[in-house]
């Protein structure tokens, strides 16, 4: 992937990861929630932070000072 998909690829991940806290949220201000749902929720979105992460290490360089 070149440094332009990358940044697309980052957008999209991070826009997701932001939809997922507000369902979250969402969920448990309903009140008594689909507890499994909610971990669901949280596990993927534990994922997403991971995999922005990467990509964000990916395009900015180690600045050896």
């Amino acid at each position: 992937m070149n440094e332009q998909e990358l940044q697309k690829r980052l957008e999209l991940l991070k826009t997701e990861h932001r939809d997922l806290d507000a369902a979250i949220v969402a969920l448990t201000e309903k009140g008594p929630s689909d507890q499994l749902q909610v971990a669901r929720l949280k596990k993927r979105k534990l994922r997403l932070k991971d995999q922005i992460a990467i990509i964000e290490d990916t395009l900015l360089p180690d600045i050896i000072a």
